[in-house]
C-alpha cells in the first residue's frame, strides 16, 4: 500500500469514528467516488485534528461580554467603602450573608433580602441592582463569581474587600 493510501484509510477511519457526515462509506445504492478524486492531506496538515477542535468549539458555552446582576452586600467594620454606622465584626458580617444565601435558595425573592439585608446604599435604592457590566467593571472576585452564574442563579457567600456579596445574576 502506497504511502498516500495509508494517510487516506487513517483519514476515512477518524472521519468514520467522528460520525462526519461528509465522509459516510458508500452504500449499494450511491456509486463510490473513484479514488483519483479523493485527495489526501499532506502529512503535516492539521485536517483531521481541526474537526474535533471545531466540534469542541462549538458544544463549549458562550461567555457573554456583559452581564446584569443584583446583590446584597454584608458589610462589616473596616471594610472597604463601609459605613461608619456598620459595626459588625467580618465573622458576624459572613454568618449574615450565609443567612442571605439560605433564604434566596430556599425561594425568598431576592430584592426583598437586598432590602433587608444589603449594606450598599447605591444598589439598595435599584433592589440591588448593579445593572449590565463587564467582567472588568466589578472587584475580581464580584466579576469571577458573576460570571461563572447561570442566569437566574444566586452564588455562595462572595468576600471581597467591601465585605460579604451574595449575588444573583439576571441576565
Amino acid at each position: 500500500m502506497t504511502r498516500s493510501a495509508t494517510v487516506l484509510l487513517i483519514e476515512l477511519a477518524l472521519f468514520a469514528m467522528l460520525a462526519c457526515d461528509d465522509k459516510k462509506p458508500a452504500t449499494d445504492d450511491a456509486p463510490s467516488a473513484p479514488a483519483s478524486s479523493l485527495t489526501a492531506p499532506t502529512p503535516s496538515a492539521p485536517a483531521a485534528e481541526a474537526a474535533p477542535k471545531t466540534a469542541a468549539a462549538e458544544a463549549a458555552p458562550k461567555v457573554p461580554d456583559a452581564i446584569a446582576a443584583q446583590h446584597v452586600l454584608v458589610a462589616y467594620k473596616g471594610a472597604k467603602g463601609a459605613a461608619k454606622s456598620v459595626t459588625r465584626a467580618k465573622a458576624d458580617a459572613k454568618k449574615r450573608a450565609e443567612e442571605v444565601v439560605a433564604k434566596a435558595t430556599g425561594g425568598a425573592d431576592f430584592s426583598a433580602l437586598v432590602a433587608e439585608y444589603s449594606d450598599d446604599p447605591g444598589s439598595k435604592e435599584r433592589m440591588g441592582s448593579v445593572g449590565k457590566f463587564t467582567r472588568d467593571k466589578m472587584t475580581k472576585p464580584f466579576s469571577d463569581a458573576a460570571f461563572a452564574l447561570a442566569v437566574d442563579e444566586v452564588s455562595g457567600v462572595v468576600e471581597s474587600d467591601f465585605g460579604f456579596h451574595v449575588i444573583k445574576r439576571n441576565q
